[in-house]
């Protein structure tokens, strides 16, 4: 059995919006938690800043651990490896209009990749959120703690 560990960020812009990723992944979509997976080498919170930062572009500073994955998950992608999640909530670090520059990082993935590998984000009011708006199980029962924090 190997461990794939992943670390995700939990943002919310100033209108009570989360940000989450449509990416289509091995053939098929999903929808989850900007993120990724820990590189050798690498620190959690090196990890996290690093995916957001390849994905959106965006500098982030981890604000607290919201969630530790505590049970077994084996991953989608693989039957050998068992997941193991981390989410944080962060921030920006600069103060600008977050909303306004992951539509201009969505028309640039937009220009610059084919749909097959296109990687798109959108806000979701937090009061809306449900489980069903995200594909993963772990990323489910984040949704679900959200909720109750809400």
């Amino acid at each position: 059995m190997i461990f794939n560990i992943r670390v995700y960020g939990i943002l919310l812009n100033n209108h009570n919006q989360i940000l989450l990723s449509n990416e289509f992944i091995k053939g098929k979509h999903y929808t989850k938690f900007p993120g990724g997976g820990l590189e050798f080498g690498e620190g959690i919170k090196d990890c996290l800043i690093r995916e957001f930062k390849e994905e959106t572009e965006l500098d982030i500073q981890i604000v607290e651990h919201l969630y530790t994955t505590d049970f077994f998950q084996v991953s989608a992608f693989n039957p050998n490896h068992q997941i193991i999640s981390i989410y944080y909530k962060v921030k920006v670090s600069e103060i600008f209009d977050i909303k306004k520059h992951i539509e201009t990082i969505n028309q640039k993935t937009q220009l610059e990749k084919d749909n097959n590998n296109a990687e798109v984000f959108k806000w979701i009011d937090l009061n809306n959120l449900s489980e069903n708006d995200v594909s993963l199980p772990i990323d489910k029962i984040v949704v679900k703690l959200l909720k109750e924090f809400n």
